[in-house]
């Protein structure tokens, strides 16, 4: 008996095609912005990671992944946006997924969790969307980009540092963590792949290794990072109007203010002004991230003659403490935890669920 061929899947063909015209067509915009603009990093990264991707999957699966990773990762970068926080474009990273970066670090656990949601929320979307193009389409390429999708968000949400899960599960409950820990252990025992062990076995380890250390090792003591800054200025005057130079190891404590920058290119940037005003100085010194400052104090004086005359160079000490390290970080109000924790199970549940209609679509 004469078997009949199955007829060519002519709309999935011109969907991918479609996709990957769209893609040439923009080329030029993709060079301007390579030249020019602030995600020239985020497409050549984008790029290498679809070649990389294509040496040991199709093509059309290769671009679909990675969009998928594209549209994850701006889910985060408009849940930072919606809280006012810069951030730079996503950037890619073969066979690991793609990172933001930013600017401005969350003071709050909400925070963070919102920013951390927002990648799996519209990583979900975009890979259901796919799905049902894929089903339409008749296109069993698009159907496993959207099975991969799901997939990879439904492991984001692992309660573990650094993913997603584990920044959500900061609004929810730390104790999130101990599941985290125990079911990242039982995950990678049935990971097939031994890459793919290893590289969650690392992740695993580092996030085991900073619990440690914030709850047996520095349970009971806050980390003071202390930074040193130099500052030099005109003291001839000083000695005209009869002032005591102090010594070499002089030191004293500064009174201090500081603020945040709000706008421009120091956004998110806190400030130290700090005063000695017997002898008329003031200086000011930047942190990196937000911080509680304990101490500002003077902790070397060195006497330095110049043309000029007089000048002293003052050895500054800051020390201070990360925001993110303290209690109150962790503070959430009672109805914000639930709010969360019903998104996140929510998430899960519907993740899970989307991967079974994937394998009982591809059983029909």
């Amino acid at each position: 008996m004469e078997q009949k061929q199955r007829p060519e899947r002519k709309k999935s063909s011109w969907a991918l095609g479609g996709f990957v015209a769209v893609l040439l067509s923009q080329a030029k915009l993709i060079f301007a912005a390579l030249k020019f603009g602030k995600i020239g990093g985020a497409v050549i990264s984008m790029f290498i990671t679809i070649w990389a991707y294509a040496y040991i999957a199709p093509l059309p699966f290769a671009i679909g992944i990675v969009v998928m990773i594209l549209i994850h990762e701006l889910g985060h970068v408009i849940a930072a946006k919606m809280k006012g926080l810069p951030v730079s474009a996503p950037v890619f990273i073969p066979f690991l997924g793609a990172l933001i970066t930013m600017k401005k670090h969350p003071t709050d656990a909400a925070t963070e969790a919102f920013i951390g949601i927002g990648g799996p929320i519209l990583g979900t979307v975009g890979a259901t969307a796919a799905f049902a193009l894929g089903v339409y389409t008749d296109s069993g390429v698009i159907v496993s980009v959207a099975y991969a999708a799901f997939y990879l968000n439904l492991i984001n949400l692992l309660p573990i540092h650094p993913l997603d899960g584990g920044r959500i599960s900061t609004a929810v409950t730390r104790w999130l963590w101990i599941v985290g820990l125990i079911g990242g252990l039982v995950f990678i025992y049935y990971l097939g792949n031994t890459v793919n062990r290893v590289i969650f076995f690392i992740i695993w380890a580092l996030f085991a290794w900073d619990l440690y250390k914030k709850y047996v090792k520095y349970r009971n003591r806050e980390e003071i990072i202390s930074v040193s800054s130099r500052f030099e200025f005109y003291a001839e005057h000083l000695l005209q109007q009869g002032y005591m130079i102090p010594g070499e190891n002089h030191s004293r404590e500064l009174d201090f203010t500081t603020y945040t920058e709000l706008t421009g290119a120091t956004e998110g940037r806190q400030t130290i002004v700090m005063y000695w005003q017997a002898i008329g100085f003031e200086g000011h010194a930047y942190l990196p991230q937000q911080a509680l400052i304990k101490k500002v104090q003077v902790v070397k004086v060195e006497r330095i003659q110049k043309g000029n005359g007089l000048n002293l160079a003052l050895q500054v000490q800051v020390d201070f403490a990360p925001i993110g390290q303290q209690d109150s970080y962790y503070e959430v109000p009672t109805k914000t935890r639930w709010k969360f924790g019903g998104a996140y199970i929510g998430l899960v549940l519907y993740l899970l669920c989307m991967i079974r209609l994937v394998h009982q679509t591809a059983v029909m």
